[in-house]
């Protein structure tokens, strides 16, 4: 790759082909990476939601955040926001998981008031109590103590309560 030049896709719009870490990080070119989530993809949500518990799950909540992002833009206006929230939250963690302690407290708390409206209808049975609860915690934690990077798959949350 000639690194000069910007990295277009076939429709000429400029896309990093960088590799990139879990977190989302660009890699040199040549490095390993982790492979990209494709982006666009209509799931239903169901769908999304347990690729997305799947990734959260392997530490990867930048990849998540991709997949509520498709959600949020292909899906109905109404839920635009459900779908935005959790893409906030993921970010939130990725942030927080990169050391960036500021970015994710702010992305956590940004996704929890996105979500606040979702709580009492839990839709797709989405724990919006739970979420929120866990990123509030999360977001005082690591804003108090300035923490370094967290373990992303430690600290994923489940999106939806466990079945008992």
């Amino acid at each position: 790759m000639d690194e000069t030049r910007r990295d277009r896709d076939t429709e000429g719009r400029a896309r990093n082909a960088r590799p990139r870490d879990g977190l989302g990080r660009p890699l040199p070119y040549g490095a390993p990476g982790v492979g990209r989530q494709p982006e666009g993809v209509v799931r239903t949500p169901e769908e999304t939601v347990r690729e997305a518990q799947r990734l959260l799950d392997a530490g990867m909540p930048f990849h998540a955040h991709e997949v509520f992002e498709d959600a949020w833009k292909s899906g109905p206006a109404a839920e635009r926001e459900l779908w935005r929230g959790l893409a906030q939250l993921a970010v939130g963690l990725t942030h927080a998981a990169r050391g960036n302690a500021t970015g994710g407290s702010r992305l956590l708390r940004r996704g929890t008031a996105a979500l606040a409206e979702f709580a009492p209808a839990r839709p797709y049975g989405i724990d919006v109590d739970g979420l929120t609860g866990w990123a509030g915690e999360l977001a005082d934690r690591v804003a108090a103590t300035g923490a370094g990077p967290v373990d992303a798959a430690a600290e994923a949350p489940c999106l939806r309560p466990p079945v008992r």
